[in-house]
């Protein structure tokens, strides 16, 4: 019979059907302690800004306005007061140190960021290395998160290049024709009969003073003393 058991007896008794055991079901397996991981949201990309002023006698508005329109809150928008010939921008500096991959940089016009043209393409590429992107609201067509953008910019980092050689072909060619017209590059030289060589002689005799000590207060170079040295010794 189903659902029946024989016993050693020959009896035969009746099996419950599972179906009928109540509050006896299995537990489910619970799922292991993930540790909180596969609770952690995506995390999210983010638009922070820079702006620049060269001296303290401008204002930031204008940038600042551009770039809270854009959605920027103020907390991430990060600015200075500077030339933009200087290198040292510490606000640029909390800039790049609070960019993360995945978020993109804003700017109001590409001036802003670069000290020059090479300086840009510079921290556009360091930026690109570490996948974040760039964007300037007033050079629309720069926008390294689109294909068309990072072309482009690709174009601006060409003439860049090219216009650094250009310097450095320049360079040698001047050098090269003035040594034709017998002028030579560098400082004129210090003739022996110099005041400062004469000085620096007369110093160094009297053992009164270190090497160091007279050339910084002569304003010479080691060079140029040890070369009147060995003139005055050899003759």
């Amino acid at each position: 019979m189903p659902g029946a058991i024989e016993t050693k007896r020959g009896k035969t008794t009746k099996q419950p059907h599972p179906s009928s055991r109540r509050g006896r079901r299995a537990p489910l397996d619970e799922p292991a302690d993930s540790g909180g991981i596969g609770d952690e949201r995506p995390k999210e990309h983010r638009t922070i800004g820079y702006a620049r002023v060269s001296t303290t006698e401008q204002d930031l508005d204008l940038q600042l306005d551009a770039l809270q329109k854009a959605g920027i809150a103020n907390e991430l928008v990060f600015t200075d007061k500077a030339s933009g010939a200087k290198a040292d921008r510490p606000g640029l500096e909390k800039c790049l140190a609070e960019l993360q991959a995945g978020d993109v940089l804003l700017v109001w016009r590409l001036d802003r960021l670069g000290r020059s043209m090479a300086h840009l393409v510079a921290l556009v590429e360091q930026l690109r290395e570490r996948g974040v992107g760039f964007r300037s609201i007033c050079d629309g067509a720069i926008d390294t998160t689109t294909a068309s953008g990072e072309l482009i910019f690709s174009i601006f980092a060409a003439l860049a290049q090219f216009e650094r050689s250009l310097n450095v072909e320049r360079t040698k060619a001047g050098l090269v024709a003035a040594r034709a017209r017998g002028r030579l590059g560098g400082r004129p030289r210090i003739e022996p009969d110099h005041p400062r060589v004469l000085m620096a002689k007369a110093l160094h005799r009297d053992r009164s003073m270190s090497i160091a000590d007279i050339c910084r207060s002569l304003r010479i170079s080691r060079a140029t003393l040890y070369r009147h040295l060995r003139t005055t010794q050899s003759t």
